[in-house]
């Protein structure tokens, strides 16, 4: 990966970040890497792996989250990723829902650092693309000192390419999965002195980050940020990031002119039977603090879902919004 590839992603995110999703944060910033929903391995080696694995070509550059811990099943499903066209494979060792858990993927990982190196070693055999792994600082009572670096140095042995580190425990024991987004403290500096003691390795960032701004900050100390729930919530955020991070200029200067470069896009998913709502959920957040955004927020959500719903829909929602007023770009 080159140094710039992992400077600034929008995390994977369980029913958010499908493929309507990353077109559209595509169109706010062509720098951002972009990470899909995970996908279990079962589900790509067996399920319908058009409808799971299919996306845009525009969503380049794009990866693949696995959750996952046989390394067989892990090597298989990378393979297929990489014939999906995927730029990354990113092994999941930080989700601490319940059914993860079960399954003995995600966060649980932590407590097997040998068997995630191994599955990271087989995925290395299997494909071409970088291979990169998200994980926790910890879970449980583990010490994050050990845990964190005990399961960065195996799988960076083992051969991956960058290590993306949410900055928080996962109690697995104890609170929820919602909880565990919010109640574990975070511990930014933890990772800071990980990427100091491996100055080759790409760290990555992630946890309670809200704002470009912040991301300049942490970039100081490690290679990459990924932002999470505000780049969803807040999408407008993405806007400024070519140009606040990579110096470039950015493909579209206001949410209104995104929505104008993404209706092609939804005219052909309507066409192929996609219904506009699962499209349209991803934008509840665009006009945020801008005159306009509740009454366009109102549009979507009681016409969007009605059965035949339109492109008109979306236009008609869009022309509730103030054109006098700039969408905020104070990322």
């Amino acid at each position: 990966m080159k140094s710039q590839d992992y400077r600034f992603s929008v995390a994977p995110m369980m029913d958010w970040t499908d493929r309507h999703c990353r077109v559209f944060h595509r169109l706010m910033s062509r720098r951002a890497r972009l990470y899909t929903e995970m996908l279990t391995t079962g589900a790509v080696i067996h399920g319908d792996r058009a409808r799971l694995l299919g996306f845009d070509v525009s969503e380049h550059p794009v990866a693949l989250q696995l959750g996952g811990s046989d390394p067989g099943d892990l090597a298989t499903a990378a393979q297929i990723g990489e014939q999906f066209g995927y730029d990354e494979i990113n092994l999941n060792v930080g989700c601490p829902s319940d059914r993860v858990k079960d399954g003995r993927f995600g966060a649980c990982l932590m407590a097997e650092p040998a068997l995630v190196a191994e599955g990271v070693a087989a995925m290395k055999r299997a494909v071409r693309i970088p291979v990169t792994v998200k994980c926790r600082i910890g879970i449980d009572d583990q010490d994050p000192e050990v845990a964190l670096d005990t399961l960065a140095r195996g799988v960076i042995a083992a051969g991956a390419d960058a290590l993306v580190v949410h900055a928080r425990k996962a109690w697995l024991n104890g609170l929820s999965p919602k909880e565990n987004r919010d109640i574990p403290p975070l511990d930014y500096d933890r990772v800071y002195r990980l990427k100091a003691t491996l100055p080759d390795v790409p760290i990555i960032i992630n946890g309670g980050i809200t704002s470009v701004a912040e991301a300049k900050q942490h970039l100081a100390h490690v290679d990459g940020v990924m932002l999470g729930r505000a780049a969803y919530q807040e999408p407008w955020r993405l806007l400024t990031v070519d140009s606040e991070l990579f110096g470039e200029t950015q493909p579209h200067a206001t949410m209104k002119d995104v929505f104008e470069a993404m209706l092609p896009y939804i005219e052909r998913q309507l066409a192929e039977g996609t219904r506009l709502h699962s499209i349209t959920r991803h934008f509840v957040g665009a006009f945020h603090g801008v005159p306009g955004a509740r009454a366009f927020r109102r549009h979507l959500a009681e016409n969007g879902v009605r059965p035949g719903a339109g492109i008109e829909v979306l236009r008609d929602a869009i022309a509730r919004v103030d054109d006098r007023a700039l969408v905020p770009v104070a990322a």
